[in-house]
């Protein structure tokens, strides 16, 4: 793999307003199997180098028997009995995710049925900033009122497709799901400002090199271990703290806020050292930080509507919050926005 660094100027994309959408309802899902550092430290894993490099004590792990679509109908389930609606209201799944339960077809069809609902199911495919590129693709249904009610879900298995034997990379990340609601609002309500990028420069920082066309699954490159998650740990980080303190600046800029106006700031919870960083160069307080890296680990595109549930419930967004959502990870890809609620 490449041991280049991604150059921060060819990040920059095009800022855009997306409003007239609302999130009505969230809904998450984790596993009950609970693996703590100390678990993996019986199988030769250092507990404390974990905590104090990456933030974190414990993670979800699926039992064999569910895959990532399980996951993601039982956030959708919670997040449509919260809605007070039927199922059969939902026009339209957008599921982001790089964990399919099957190459073919798209895991969204699987939950679809499984839901019992006649609508468009497609998944999308942008790693740990799945949810906010799967979150402004539905956004765009409602807005153009192609979709009047769209379930937005990031789900991801991430224990099936790391490499036990990597051990600085196996224990930072779990297994989860969480899905939003989305309809129509008013005009103040929505995506004030967001950009979506990807620079595929970094393609090879963070991949899987085996199950695709470019090199189909092999005996061979099975025991090799390619069929694994591979990572540069310290050009990825490096890139995303700078990627989401440039990107944060511009989104708030275009949105004429600043950081004061943000209620709350849900980052992809990768490592508890890239958003402490980002925090502090941008001057954000713990009290509008939503941390659940330390409980969960990074479950990719499920992050963030698990970080946004547990802000709900912390009563940090209410109607009228200015809410910062910001995702990255393999492609290099990114997304970030302030939601008006």
């Amino acid at each position: 793999m490449s041991a280049k660094e991604v150059d921060i100027k060819g990040m920059r994309s095009p800022l855009r307003r997306l409003t007239g959408v609302q999130i009505i309802s969230v809904g998450t899902f984790v596993p009950d199997n609970v693996v703590r550092n100390e678990d993996l430290a019986e199988l030769g894993y250092d507990a404390d180098w974990i905590i104090q490099r990456t933030g974190i004590r414990e993670r979800r792990h699926a039992p064999p028997e569910m895959a990532t679509s399980h996951m993601a109908v039982g956030a959708s389930r919670q997040c449509i009995e919260r809605a007070g609606i039927e199922a059969t209201d939902i026009d339209l799944i957008v599921l982001g995710t790089f964990t399919p339960d099957v190459p073919v077809p798209a895991t969204a069809c699987l939950v679809q049925d499984e839901l019992g609902i006649a609508c468009a199911a497609m998944d999308v495919q942008a790693a740990c900033a799945g949810f906010v590129f799967a979150l402004i693709t539905a956004m765009q249904f409602v807005k153009t009122g192609c979709s009047q009610t769209a379930l937005v879900i990031g789900a991801d298995t991430n224990s099936r497709v790391c490499n036990p034997a990597d051990k600085k990379t196996y224990p930072l990340f779990g297994d989860g799901a969480g899905a939003v609601l989305l309809t129509a609002g008013d005009d103040n309500q929505g995506a004030v400002s967001y950009t979506l990028g990807s620079d595929g420069s970094g393609h090879d920082l963070l991949y899987r090199p085996m199950g695709g066309s470019r090199l189909p699954t092999t005996e061979a490159g099975t025991r090799e271990a390619l069929q694994f998650l591979h990572m540069e740990g310290r050009p990825v980080f490096k890139w995303a703290v700078r990627l989401v303190v440039d990107s944060i600046r511009e989104v708030l800029k275009h949105a004429e806020l600043s950081i004061d106006d943000v209620d709350a700031a849900l980052f992809h919870q990768a490592n508890i050292r890239i958003i402490d960083a980002a925090a502090k160069e941008l001057g954000i307080g713990r009290d509008k930080l939503i941390i659940n890296v330390d409980r969960y680990g990074n479950t990719s595109a499920a992050t963030i509507p698990l970080a946004m549930d547990q802000a709900l419930d912390e009563g940090l967004i209410k109607p009228g919050s200015n809410v910062l959502l910001c995702g990255f990870g393999a492609g290099l890809a990114w997304g970030t926005t302030v939601l008006r609620w």
